[in-house]
């Protein structure tokens, strides 16, 4: 994840050195800044805050666009996540709540789609930091389970204007992630078979099942988009 942070900087540097060189010359590009905010479904309720940079280099034909999402969904089954992570317990009525927050980076490219005139095809990296929490009110028993995860997603998504400033903002896709260490309470199961204070024979197959984490995400997502 420092590696991508890295990269941004260095990207939305150059972005602003590009401004103060046609400042001082007159003669260089001028990077097109926008940003914006969009939800919908992303395996369950989420939003999305992004930053995208246009012509930041001449000749260059992709945009670069970096966001921070947010989404709310199902952890997985808490009678077995409380059997592989921590105890054989049965007492208690459970709860559960899911999160990921999620970074991404997207090269976009511009198409000719029917007669949109703004539509464009994206991919790149992604991050997923995941966290899902599991109560059981009236047993005593509370516990977190985190997996962080690389991926990789692809899509599509138009822009229609509103105003001069303002866009409406159609965006699809679909995100990929790799397995990763699934990791709750002091035990943790890995990909590779590997695992730390495992229970009862259990593998990663079994954490793996019992747990909700991002494998494969459906996204579609409504939003706004500001010219800078």
């Amino acid at each position: 994840m420092k590696r991508l942070f890295v990269f941004m900087s260095i990207i939305i540097f150059c972005s602003f050195c590009s401004v103060k060189a046609q400042g001082n010359f007159g003669s260089y590009n001028k990077p097109i800044l926008s940003g914006g905010i969009t939800g919908g479904y992303t395996d369950g309720f989420g939003l999305q805050g992004n930053l995208m940079i246009s012509n930041f280099a001449q000749g260059f034909p992709l945009s670069v666009r970096f966001a921070l999402g947010y989404t709310t969904s199902n952890p997985g089954d808490p009678w077995a996540a409380r059997k592989i992570f921590i105890n054989d317990a049965t007492n208690g009525v459970p709860d559960k709540s899911g999160t990921d927050w999620n970074f991404r980076m997207d090269f976009l490219y511009k198409v000719n789609f029917l007669s949109i005139n703004r539509f464009y095809i994206f991919a790149g990296p992604r991050y997923s930091a995941f966290s899902g929490e599991f109560d059981f009110i009236n047993g005593n028993e509370f516990f977190k389970i985190d997996c962080k995860q690389w991926g990789m997603g692809i899509g599509a998504e138009s822009y229609f204007m509103i105003v001069p400033a303002i866009d409406l903002v159609f965006s699809s896709g679909i995100d990929y992630y790799l397995s990763s260490t699934i990791s709750g309470h002091d035990t943790a199961y890995s990909p590779d078979g590997t695992s730390v204070n495992g229970r009862n024979n259990y593998t990663f197959s079994d954490a793996d099942k019992a747990i909700n984490q991002p494998k494969i995400l459906l996204r579609v997502l409504l939003g706004f988009n500001y010219h800078f």
